[in-house]
């Protein structure tokens, strides 16, 4: 309670004392109040994070939300479908209330496909007088149908001859096997080997499906004829390897991959970088190369990239750190940081709706981008003209607001945090704005390991050290093969039948951009 006018010392001192004390009280409970409001604030931003990390859609899950989002709209069709068909009479289009579903108009079906004829017989004679029937046309209903999968033996015959004059015994030599004394085709060996690293398909679920069919196959034979084709496609490993590191520009990243050990299993990485000119016009293929490693070090990429020197595209991982140092032999590498990572900080929060500058800088962000999908695949100096013109006044604008409103924010606060992820690294951030062969974002990596990120669930773990490095050796295979639009099983097939017979001088034909479909219709032909 407030004391009464009375007892108010007369004193001047005394009373100008007493004020600044309750003035020094007022002004602590106000600060206590202040940090009680944002310790709040960032309670609910913490949970509001949660629960979105639990129940809300994250841009990492988003394949997944869609997958399910057309699974759905799957069932919608076949639920109407089926409806249409129990009706009658059959009407032409399905009324539900006031919409009306149309049924789409039927393609053709693919003509590349053989078609087998199914004359349904005809009368012998005019069912209505008995007289003689001469033929006017016909009407042909084409129905899609599946042969199922067929397994044969080919049985090689190597006949033998002798000579009846002087007796000598003549033979054709024996032909190349993709395995050494191994009785399996190169077709079923790139089967088992695209299932396994390109469809995460284990080797135990592939030997149940084959045993259905009369085909027994085990575990234990499969992971041989796995290990086989390993070696036999490391030169072709190499070769793209060296492609790899030879490019003035690289995207990398990395991924978890589980291991087993004794009674439990570790978190490995698998490494990818790729290789891809194709956003700035470059002529050469695109390829991306695999590593595997039992931790997340940063000696891991040092080694992976020992020799190298370019630009390097990728996140803020602290594990690159020594790669850009001036004084890394043979030279130091140039950063060029991700937008997309950089966004993404402020897009979870914009997100959750609980800071309207984060979606302010999501909008200026997206803006950038929208510029950058416009000169997508066209060269490098008309990038830079463009990106003079239009995109550095963006950025600038950008970088002012940041910093500006980094001054009126807390150290603490989530927006800061992501403002200063990007203000710390802004010489990474704008190096793009100068060279027009560096991409705004690092997704050709993400891309690359996406694959790696969903075959998780299916394969569990790795199941040793070694088969991470196999792993990493055929992911490295498969993904070149998809990044040149080729069809990594048939290919496969086509390499394994020819790599023991190919001259090693001309080993690069069989690389995937030099590999033609003729080339692995002419093989499956011999």
């Amino acid at each position: 309670m407030e004391g009464a006018p009375d007892d108010l010392p007369d004193d001047i001192a005394t009373l100008k004392a007493a004020l600044a004390s309750e003035r020094r009280a007022r002004r602590e409970a106000e600060a206590q109040a202040t940090a009680s409001q944002a310790l709040v604030a960032h309670l609910k931003l913490l949970i509001a994070k949660l629960r979105r990390e639990q129940y809300g859609q994250s841009s990492e899950r988003g394949r997944k939300l869609l997958d399910q989002l057309e699974l759905q709209l799957e069932e919608l069709e076949a639920d109407a479908t089926e409806s249409a068909i129990a009706a009658e009479p059959k009407p032409a289009s399905t009324v539900v209330g006031s919409f009306i579903r149309r049924r789409p108009v039927r393609a053709p079906l693919p003509a590349h496909l053989p078609r087998e004829r199914v004359v349904i017989p005809a009368p012998c004679a005019c069912p209505a007088c008995g007289g003689k029937l001469a033929k006017l046309g016909e009407d042909i209903t084409e129905t899609l149908e599946v042969v199922p999968r067929q397994w044969k033996v080919i049985q090689t015959v190597r006949e033998k001859f002798t000579c009846r004059s002087c007796e000598t015994i003549t033979q054709p030599p024996a032909p190349f096997h993709p395995i050494a004394r191994a009785r399996a085709g190169a077709s079923l060996l790139a089967m088992i080997v695209y299932a396994k690293f390109g469809q995460h398909q284990p080797l135990n679920r592939q030997s149940e499906v084959y045993a259905r069919e009369g085909i027994e196959l085990d575990v234990s034979t499969l992971a041989d004829w796995v290990g086989a084709c390993s070696a036999t496609l490391a030169p072709l490993l190499e070769l793209i390897g060296r492609h790899v590191l030879s490019a003035q520009r690289l995207h990398g990243d990395d991924t978890t991959v589980p291991v087993l050990a004794k009674n439990k299993t570790v978190t490995g990485r698998l490494w990818t970088y790729v290789r891809d000119d194709r956003p700035f016009g470059g002529s050469d293929p695109p390829a991306a190369l695999f590593f595997y490693s039992r931790d997340r070090g940063g000696e891991h990429p040092r080694r992976h990239l020992s020799g190298w020197t370019g630009i390097l595209q990728a996140d803020a991982y602290a594990g690159f750190g020594e790669l850009y140092e001036g004084r890394r032999s043979p030279g130091p590498i140039t950063e060029a940081a991700c937008w997309a990572h950089g966004r993404r900080k402020f897009f979870v929060l914009a997100d959750l709706k609980q800071a309207p500058l984060a979606s302010e800088a999501v909008r200026r962000i997206d803006a950038i981008f929208a510029v950058e999908r416009e000169i997508n695949g066209t060269g490098a100096e008309q990038r830079v003209a463009v990106r003079e013109a239009r995109v550095k006044p963006l950025v600038a604008g950008l970088e002012a607001w940041m910093r500006g409103e980094r001054a009126r924010l807390s150290r603490h606060a989530d927006t800061a945090k992501a403002i200063d992820y990007m203000l710390k690294r802004w010489p990474a951030f704008t190096r793009f704005l100068d060279d027009g062969r560096i991409c705004l974002s690092n997704n050709a990596a993400e891309r690359a390991l996406r694959g790696i990120a969903i075959g998780r669930k299916a394969w569990l773990f790795a199941g040793s050290d070694r088969g991470g490095e196999r792993a990493a050796a055929m992911f490295t295979l498969i993904e070149t093969a998809k990044l040149n639009t080729v069809d990594p099983q048939a290919w496969l097939a086509d390499v394994l039948r020819r790599i023991n017979d190919h001259p090693a001088a001309r080993l690069a034909e069989l690389l995937p951009w030099n590999w033609r479909t003729t080339a692995g219709l002419k093989g499956a032909a011999a």
